[in-house]
């Protein structure tokens, strides 16, 4: 547990990771949408989303990349500890890692089962920004 003035021990670059203690401020009352991923670190496949999602939530683009290859303020990405947090993932019935939920207005809209590419991502996320 975190002490009051102590931050957590993320590394740079890494996606930010949501307990069930901050879900709901985080995900839920958030005002703009939140690409959350359902993942744990022994799941080889979560590793190769993690990047993935790193590259969709990165705040500059890469020269020759256009406005649409990242998310852009437009959505926030978080990550969700599946074995830590199992009072979650029973509520979303995660069933298989990694799996994404779209929340939108604090609701669920999205779901994608296993690994995608970004492309894919921003492709089934394309009716929700519209």
């Amino acid at each position: 547990m975190l002490k009051k003035n102590e931050k957590p021990n993320i590394q740079e670059g890494a996606l930010r990771v949501v307990t069930a203690a901050d879900f709901t401020a985080e995900v839920l009352a958030s005002k703009q949408p939140v690409l959350v991923e359902f993942s744990t670190s022994w799941s080889r496949a979560c590793h190769v989303m993690d990047s993935v999602l790193q590259a969709l939530a990165a705040p500059k683009r890469t020269r020759g990349a256009r406005a649409s290859d990242t998310c852009e303020g437009k959505f926030k990405v978080v990550k969700v500890d599946a074995d830590a947090s199992l009072d979650l993932s029973l509520c979303y019935d995660i069933q298989s890692v990694p799996t994404l939920i779209y929340f939108l207005g604090g609701k669920p809209r999205l779901r994608i089962v296993g690994t995608a590419s970004k492309g894919a991502i921003l492709a089934k996320l394309k009716p929700f920004s519209e």
